[in-house]
């Protein structure tokens, strides 16, 4: 009797073992814990038919799809929540005469932005290394909504000699948001800088910049200043008094746009004539251009061109109006495979009024294995 006992449950336990769900674990709550997926973040802007915010939108006026197929909306958090900013001031080439107004119109832009939105400040400085001058990117402060910190980091901007541009778009995404957002900010975060950018002493490059930030989910803005003028007309003449080009920039020139060509290239700055220093400085400054507005494009955010930085408390005001206005959600994708591969992001709504638009990431790349 016992030793029927024993085997009727014995086979009552391996049927038991047999019916639970192979990949899922519980919670007190009973809850399910997802095991080995990745919560996509999409901020995202809703405007008018006259292209002002639609506010008050709630989740089911969103439907989100990944390439195609229509995903299940996990998280979704409205206007009203806080925003975490990284604010990048470039303080070098023409803008180092400028640093009083630079530190007054992110004095502004700080000042526009909500009770409860966090800011890190991000700025450039010149530093010795190796007997030689150079410029470097420094966080001055950590992640705060303490308005008497963010002036002291104000205060502590310094002017440099090189525009370490890329390295200092890798602090913001590893340093500033280099930990777990919280909950209430997730899809929440933003790079707004102001800048040419026109990098010329940076370790790092483009690709991986892009696919960091990228990674991180972070809302690119540019205040794109025009310093192209100020630049070329400083560019020529005598080797002695003109402004140089870096190595690294010769360098980024000929790669980019002779990467397979025979033509003659020489990376001494002297050597260079004046035709040839324009066409350089033209290629810089278109590359600048394309990059810039494809961080912005791919991100859901956007760049706003000024002549000078006269324009930029203005433009400041407006990227400050349109953190408040943004909403945002998170979905895990249905599509399970980690094969590096990169997926549309699209947003519609509903029952919105007619000419409605969206403005949000436009996709991302899976992880791989």
């Amino acid at each position: 009797m016992k030793a029927a006992r024993f085997v009727l449950l014995f086979v009552w336990l391996s049927i038991s073992a047999f019916n639970l769900p192979a990949q899922t674990e519980k919670k007190d709550d009973d809850e399910p814990i997802r095991v080995d997926t990745q919560l996509v973040d999409v901020p995202f802007v809703v405007t008018d038919k006259s292209g002002k915010p639609l506010l008050n939108l709630r989740q089911n006026n969103f439907v989100v799809y990944e390439d195609g197929r229509k995903q299940e909306i996990a998280e979704f958090a409205a206007t009203n929540a806080p925003f975490e900013v990284a604010l990048l001031l470039d303080t070098s080439g023409s803008t180092r005469a400028d640093l009083t107004l630079i530190q007054r119109a992110a004095a502004g832009f700080i000042a526009s932005l909500r009770p409860g939105d966090r800011v890190s400040v991000v700025a450039y400085r010149t530093a010795r290394v190796n007997d030689q001058n150079t410029a470097r990117s420094e966080v001055l402060n950590a992640l705060t909504d303490d308005r008497a910190s963010l002036r002291n980091a104000l205060d502590a901007v310094k002017t440099s000699n090189g525009t370490p541009y890329y390295d200092s778009l890798l602090d913001v995404a590893e340093k500033v948001f280099g930990e777990k957002p919280r909950d209430e900010v997730r899809g929440r975060r933003a790079l707004v800088a102001l800048t040419d950018g026109v990098d010329s002493v940076s370790a790092a490059e483009f690709d991986e910049v892009r696919e960091t930030l990228e990674k991180a989910g972070i809302v690119c803005y540019f205040i794109q200043v025009n310093t192209r003028d100020f630049f070329e007309d400083n560019l020529l003449g005598d080797c002695q008094s003109a402004i140089h080009f870096s190595v690294a920039q010769i360098r980024r020139y000929y790669r980019v746009y002779y990467p397979r060509s025979n033509v003659e290239k020489t990376f001494n700055f002297c050597a260079l004539g004046d035709f040839e220093r324009l066409a350089i400085s033209k290629g810089l400054y278109e590359l600048a251009d394309k990059q810039m507005n494809e961080l912005a494009q791919g991100s859901g955010g956007r760049v706003f061109p000024v002549a000078d930085l006269a324009e930029a408390r203005s433009a400041f005001k407006s990227v400050a109006d349109e953190i408040g206005t943004k909403y945002s959600l998170g979905y895990y994708s249905s599509n399970e495979k980690r094969d590096g591969t990169y997926r549309k992001i699209k947003i519609e709504l509903k029952n919105v009024p007619p000419g409605a638009e969206i403005r949000a990431r436009e996709g991302y790349t899976a992880p791989v294995k």
